[in-house]
């Protein structure tokens, strides 16, 4: 029999877009096979080799290297002690020994397109060593057409060697609930610079509803959120800004349900959950006209250019002000997510893996 192992060393303990993405496709993964999974802790799904918890992603810069030496040195042995003919994992991230075969998946190309100043670990780490795993790997996953694109444009691999596969939301899990709106914004998701949390705070200082708020729920990065802070006092924006730090997975939908909008003209994303959690809620969306966005929202959100204020300004105040578009959004947006499931996203990788065991 064929032996699948699954690489889920990574997988935090407050998972987010990552761990959402690898915890889903298990949950609907199909197979008749032998299964592995090799992750921190048990999950009920297949038998699971428990690796050390501080591989995790939740612990930090120190965890990724660890990790990354741990591939290289311990998963080829436990490879061949499993008998695998095929490691799946969902980071680009594999041995690079000559036995181990594998399958990745690639969400984005972020610190190549964004590297800053100085080049981080991260950048440095998506220069010189993801595309090792990828010219190793036996085919390359990625979430959209636009990451399929950056990954042929960076690294020169061919189109051939990739399938994109889009993401999908827990559809027993986000659905509209009936609950009353309330009078915020809100954005979803991590605080990185190229969520362009900047442009949005100047976008609210710019409406001239002022009664409205603007909630942001994610991670607090220890190196923007002090920026943010003092931009919000900059701008005057006091108490109409809350910060939520992380949301438990199960108040995200009553807390997207009641927004006005999801808010989310980020510069780039590989795919963007929040705005298919949006979507499937009911809840009208706001997002950029660049990168995968386009793909997912099409005509069923507001698509703005993420690099002028005043386009981010002028779509809130739209949304706000718009009780008819704000229904037409809402139908659009829910007739469009129901496009998308992780039993469709996992039957099309299960036909990936099983073309290359």
């Amino acid at each position: 029999m064929a032996h699948l192992c699954i690489d889920l060393a990574f997988l935090p303990t407050r998972p987010t877009g990552l761990g959402t993405y690898a915890l889903n496709l298990l949950a609907h993964l199909r197979w008749d096979d032998v299964v592995t999974l090799f992750a921190p802790r048990p999950l009920e799904s297949f038998p699971c080799c428990l690796v050390p918890p501080a591989l995790a992603s939740d612990g930090g810069r120190w965890a990724h290297l660890a990790r990354l030496a741990w591939q290289q040195t311990r998963l080829p042995a436990l490879y061949r002690t499993h008998k695998a003919d095929l490691l799946f994992s969902p980071l680009p991230e594999a041995p690079l020994a000559r036995h181990c075969r594998s399958v990745v998946t690639v969400h984005d190309l972020i610190p190549l397109r964004f590297p800053g100043p100085f080049p981080s670990l991260l950048t440095r780490y998506f220069q010189y060593y993801v595309p090792q795993v990828l010219s190793n790997s036996e085919h390359i996953l990625c979430d959209s057409e636009a990451t399929a694109s950056d990954i042929v444009r960076f690294y020169g691999i061919a189109a051939k060697k990739l399938t994109p596969i889009p993401l999908a939301y827990d559809a027993t899990h986000f659905y509209p609930r009936g609950l009353a709106p309330a009078n915020y914004f809100l954005y979803l998701g991590r605080q990185d610079r190229h969520k362009n949390l900047d442009r949005m705070l100047q976008a609210l200082a710019q409406l001239q509803e002022r009664e409205c708020e603007f909630w942001i729920a994610g991670p607090r990065d220890t190196r923007q959120y002090p920026q943010l802070l003092a931009r919000v006092r900059q701008l005057n924006l006091g108490e109409r800004v809350r910060f939520l730090d992380y949301v438990p997975y199960a108040e995200l939908p009553g807390l997207i349900e009641r927004a006005i909008a999801l808010l989310f003209p980020t510069l780039w994303e590989g795919f963007g959950l929040p705005v298919l959690e949006a979507m499937a809620c009911g809840t009208p969306v706001i997002t950029s006209n660049l990168a995968s966005l386009g793909e997912i929202a099409a005509d069923a959100a507001l698509l703005v250019d993420p690099y002028r204020v005043e386009a981010i300004a002028s779509a809130m105040h739209q949304v706000l002000c718009d009780s008819g578009l704000r229904t037409h959004l809402r139908f659009l947006g829910l007739a469009r997510a129901r496009r998308f499931s992780w039993e469709r996203t996992a039957r099309r990788t299960c036909e990936v893996l099983v073309r290359h065991l």
